[in-house]
């Protein structure tokens, strides 16, 4: 009789890949995930496989390591190592002659592209046929993974969703800004395997890098060393200086895609230009590529703390005025990442949401990444725990020391517990909302503090809401919106006695671009008699994550105030004198008020860091509620012109699996007159999708933006 003769194998691609919930992304590879077994197909002419008289061995190749598997008839998949049984089949006397292998890869194996190929030895011949290449992934689904999240929402959330909501501005005004995550868009995943094998530790030593690949701990702390391109050929430069020259406002990104696939077009050179924002979403992409549960988080109020002291430290004059002494800084927001893994590095008890930062801030054993740092350990302070929970701990939970100077002597000095980590937010599973997750980062002791400042969000911590497109002049706050409007804005640093002068500062109204800021001075007298003072109110521009620049605003006036009076003096800052020069999603401003008492020369100052608000595009779908997997759709991004003159600037619209290309136009909007701008997409997969748009205008300077989830149905 003939011999078994093997003809053509096939990979069984888009079975292997729904079942793996690898569909959608794109590579030139049969993408798996580990610890699940996937189905080769062997067309074969001759007689049936017999393994008496032939053996078939897979061989499995990822670099200089490899793995023979022999295929065997009966048996079940080893957690420990690879395996390959024969599938049991009806056979098909009519039908083509093949016979079915499924193969298991162990939950521990190392990710990476793989090669495959099939032995066929008999006693008279070897043969060996190429597979072609397996790109396998972490796999969250499989219990015996070190990434196995329980509940099929949060996978479903933190592994296949492109969907992201990014939170800036502060812990009163925030901001909720589109991005697209885009790992299903072509040739995302292919690149950010490539990004592994450009990593410092697979340059040094290929071997040992890709056995660690089996452990996400070890995966999370090289992503984030290599998504910012200060110690390697990583992905993004950073820039914070306000001139963005040769390359892109960081301001202007709305998606991952263009800056991974720029990196590899460009032959790995770093994409400019980054910010905190910027890093973090592009590591969410890669994370989540990988197979590993992540999501993004905002810290408002976030310290920088160098000196390792716990405490940051801001210089005032005595006319009001922030000076730049001091290397710590407090950042408005700063944005990092959260993966979801366990630790048996730590011990029990530290399994779940570790912090990975990629923005080089400092460096941890000799280069610029942050993490893994796991959440309970900073719950606990346990500061001894690797990687990075110390630095983590004071970004969280710094006191904040203000000292007024004058001719370099110390005036007075006030110290704020409250402030850092005011709010810790990411975006809430299968919505546009905002959830609260600072209950997971501070103890019910410094949520206590937090309090009196910021919010009260009622019994339990209850995660805070966000509309999907805020809407200015709104406080994301649900019920919490009258309060937040009027009171809430007050924040002053009180002067210690009980007695003298308190002062604070009231904003009116979140502010907006195009708007006046407006804004209380209130001035209480806690003496029984009358007092003669000196008010010094100071305004100075600001980046998110430094000190603020030069004064461009500030009043000056002698004040009469009677026994056990408060006083309330409005001001207001017009457009012209806060508006940027380059264009930015937010503009920050820093108020500051000095009250001296002319007769004992005391001082208090309060403060407050607020940041004003583009307004927002309004993006609407035709048939909203019967949108259908490729078929043409219409979207119209509108836009009314709320400034006194016209602007100009040009409009993007973009949408993973929505748009193929990104639909741009340069418009001109007249004062008040309302922009309407049609884009026709076909969806290319179904799901939950967001169509997003972007207006960068030149004059004034500032990015705006705003989006539509799109629930797309299978046709």
């Amino acid at each position: 009789m003939d011999q078994f003769k093997v003809q053509t194998i096939d990979l069984q691609k888009a079975q292997n890949q729904t079942r793996h919930k690898t569909d959608g992304l794109s590579s030139s590879t049969l993408v798996l995930r580990r610890g699940q077994a996937f189905t080769v197909t062997i067309n074969y002419d001759g007689r049936p496989f017999d393994p008496l008289k032939e053996k078939m061995i897979f061989q499995i190749v990822l670099g200089p390591l490899s793995v023979e598997v022999p295929v065997s008839r009966f048996g079940q998949p080893s957690l420990t190592q690879w395996s390959a049984f024969l599938e049991r089949r009806v056979p098909n006397p009519t039908g083509p002659r093949a016979l079915s292998v499924s193969l298991t890869s162990p939950a521990s194996a190392s990710i990476g592209v793989y090669t495959l190929q099939l032995r066929v030895e008999a006693r008279l011949s070897v043969k060996t046929h190429s597979l072609g290449q397996i790109t396998l992934l972490c796999n969250p689904w499989c219990q015996t993974d070190s990434v196995f999240l329980q509940a099929e929402d949060l996978r479903n959330e933190y592994v296949r969703s492109d969907i992201g909501l990014l939170f800036k501005g502060s812990p009163r005004n925030v901001v909720s800004r589109p991005w697209s995550f885009d790992q299903f868009e072509k040739g995302i995943l292919d690149i950010c395997m490539k990004l592994l094998q450009l990593s410092p530790q697979y340059q040094a030593d290929m071997r040992t890098d890709l056995k660690n690949r089996s452990d996400p701990v070890y995966i999370g702390r090289v992503i984030s060393a290599i998504v910012n391109s200060n110690d390697d050929k990583g992905v993004l430069m950073g820039n914070w200086s306000g001139d963005y020259s040769g390359g892109i406002n960081p301001s202007q990104w709305s998606g991952s895609a263009d800056i991974l696939r720029k990196w590899s077009e460009t032959q790995f050179r770093p994409v400019k230009y980054g910010q905190c924002w910027v890093f973090a979403a592009v590591m969410c992409t890669v994370m989540r590529a990988l197979g590993i549960p992540t999501r993004v988080i905002t810290n408002f109020n976030s310290a920088h703390d160098t000196d390792g002291n716990m405490v940051i430290e801001e210089y005032y004059n005595e006319m009001g005025k922030k000076l730049s002494m001091s290397s710590d800084s407090i950042w408005n927001f700063h944005v990092w990442v959260e993966s979801w893994m366990k630790r048996p590095d730590l011990g029990q008890g530290y399994d779940g949401w570790q912090v990975l930062d990629a923005t080089p801030q400092e460096r941890s054993a000799g280069i610029f990444r942050c993490g893994p740092a796991a959440v309970k350990a900073i719950y606990q302070k346990k500061v001894d725990a690797q990687y990075d929970v110390p630095f983590v701990y004071a970004e969280v939970n710094a006191d904040v020391r203000t000292i007024i100077i004058k001719d370099k002597k110390i005036l007075s000095t006030s110290t704020d517990t409250k402030r850092v980590g005011a709010l810790i937010a990411t975006k809430r599973p299968g919505s546009t909302l905002m959830q609260d997750v600072t209950s997971e980062y501070k103890t019910e002791k410094d949520l206590d503090k937090l309090a009196s400042r910021t919010r009260d969000p009622g019994p339990g911590r209850q995660p805070l809401a966000v509309e999907e497109s805020i809407r200015p002049g709104r406080q994301p706050f649900g019920d919490e919106e009258s309060r937040i409007a009027g009171s809430s804005f007050i924040r002053g640093m009180e002067s210690e006695a009980s007695k003298g002068i308190a002062v604070s500062l009231q904003l009116l109204k979140a502010p907006v671009v195009g708007e006046n800021i407006s804004f209380n001075v209130i001035i209480t007298n806690n003496a029984a008699a009358p007092k003669l003072l000196k008010k010094h109110v100071n305004a100075q521009n600001k980046e998110y994550n430094r000190n603020p620049t030069g004064t461009f605003w500030e009043a000056h006036d002698d004040v009469k105030i009677g026994p056990n009076e408060t006083l309330t003096i409005k001001h207001e800052i017009s457009f012209k004198e806060y508006m940027l020069k380059e264009a930015e999603e937010d503009s920050l401003v820093n108020l500051a008020v000095v009250i001296e008492d002319v007769e004992s020369q005391d001082r208090v100052l309060a403060s407050e860091e607020c940041n004003i608000r583009s307004p927002v595009l309004t993006v609407q779908i035709q048939n909203e509620f019967s949108v259908i997997i490729n078929t043409p759709q219409v979207a119209t991004v509108s836009f009314t012109n709320p400034f006194n003159v016209a602007v100009s600037g040009e409009l993007t619209v973009s949408g993973s699996g929505l748009l193929e290309e990104k639909a741009q136009m340069t418009v001109t909007i007249k004062p008040q007159e309302t922009m309407k701008k049609p884009v026709n997409f076909t969806p290319r997969m179904a799901g939950s999708k967001m169509l997003s748009a972007s207006l960068v205008l030149t004059n004034p300077p500032t990015v705006l933006h705003g989006f539509k989830t799109i629930n797309v149905q299978a046709s």
